[in-house]
């Protein structure tokens, strides 16, 4: 499904994300139609180049529900219903959506990216261009609707991890929701500082920029996030909090020594974050062995994902026979092995061939 000409998307709430989606497909040569709860947005859609067109459309190979995340399942259930192509969305949130997971046409996704600019108008084609966008399969996940749909999200740029829908909900409260409420924070705590300190904001230069920038996005959205999955972000706050009043300890008692062992290992593990693939000399290709039922792929996709084995290519070879296939992964040749090992644990056989 990664060749534009003649493909069909739906995409429902053209918003920032949806409309980057739009704008990221039909650059591909895809035909997009578009729907919003607003007549208004969706028609704005329109003349930004977002979509070709307004409604539903039932012959979409593949729709993306980006809705606010209370509407995601309803929208979810309404696309499964008009089409019958493959069906995804971009709520942050997925245990809500647990139960339309065992529709197999259904795969639950999440593109870590935005912006500070809102709506359709901050659409841009490149907008997932080197952003993580989680896919979260279960048991019954069909492998092949996996497969199809992260082949269209890695032509919007995006590398593709895959999660378990209450471990993606887990890790995303740490790295995104909390976040997103302590820069809100401390720009809520900096403003109440400027009323005595004019000058206070003045001195608001990059680092505290940097910190705060994500404090600028839509504030309607957090609603329904905080409401959907209270409980991971509730228990990251806590976690936050104690590390604080670690810190505050710390300062409080003005113990340098322990101060700067923190900000160094906070240091190095910034400094180890995970990049992209860069060069092609750096990937192997892994074959691995899977019987031809549903799940079979996404074992192997979680089992990468738990081992932080970044997959740059896919491709499920089915035998004629149609009991087992290949499923051919191209991935980071350093983590090649590691991979390899993991799965023959499991009393998986497979084979690593590096592509240099």
């Amino acid at each position: 499904m990664s060749d534009g000409g003649g493909r069909r998307a739906w995409i429902v709430g053209t918003g920032l994300v949806g409309g980057s989606i739009g704008l990221g497909l039909r650059a591909q040569g895809w035909h997009v139609s578009g729907t919003d709860r607003s007549e208004e947005r969706a028609q704005r859609a329109v003349e930004v180049g977002a979509v070709d067109a307004v409604g539903e459309d039932p012959r979409a190979d593949i729709t993306f529900v980006a809705t606010p995340v209370r509407a995601v399942p309803e929208q979810v259930r309404r696309a499964l219903e008009v089409t019958d192509g493959l069906v995804t969305d971009v709520g942050s949130v997925k245990s809500p959506m647990l139960s339309l997971m065992a529709d197999p046409r259904y795969v639950g996704g999440h593109p870590m990216a935005g912006s500070e600019r809102e709506g359709v108008e901050g659409a841009r084609p490149d907008l997932f261009e080197g952003a993580v966008w989680v896919l979260t399969p279960v048991a019954g996940t069909d492998d092949s609707a996996f497969a199809a749909i992260r082949s269209v999200i890695t032509t919007l740029g995006a590398e593709v991890v895959a999660l378990p829908p209450d471990r993606h909900d887990q890790m995303v409260a740490l790295v995104s929701h909390v976040p997103h409420l302590t820069a809100a924070v401390l720009m809520d705590l900096a403003d109440r500082r400027a009323v005595e300190h004019g000058s206070l904001m003045r001195l608001a230069a990059g680092g505290f920029r940097d910190m705060t920038r994500i404090a600028s996005g839509d504030p309607a959205i957090w609603p329904d996030i905080c409401a959907e999955n209270a409980e991971a972000i509730v228990g990251e706050l806590d976690e936050l909090i104690r590390s604080l009043e670690e810190v505050r300890a710390v300062v409080a008692e003005r113990d340098g020594t322990e101060l700067v062992e923190r900000l160094d290992r906070a240091r190095r593990a910034r400094t180890n974050l995970p990049v992209r693939i860069a060069h092609p000399e750096d990937v192997a290709e892994v074959r691995v062995p899977i019987a031809d039922e549903a799940g079979a792929a996404a074992k192997v996709f979680l089992l990468a994902s738990e081992l932080d084995v970044s997959i740059a290519d896919v491709e499920i070879m089915h035998s004629a026979e149609g009991s087992s296939g290949v499923l051919v992964l191209l991935v980071e040749a350093e983590a090649a092995l590691r991979l390899q090992e993991a799965l023959v644990d499991r009393g998986q056989r497979c084979s690593v061939q590096r592509l240099s």
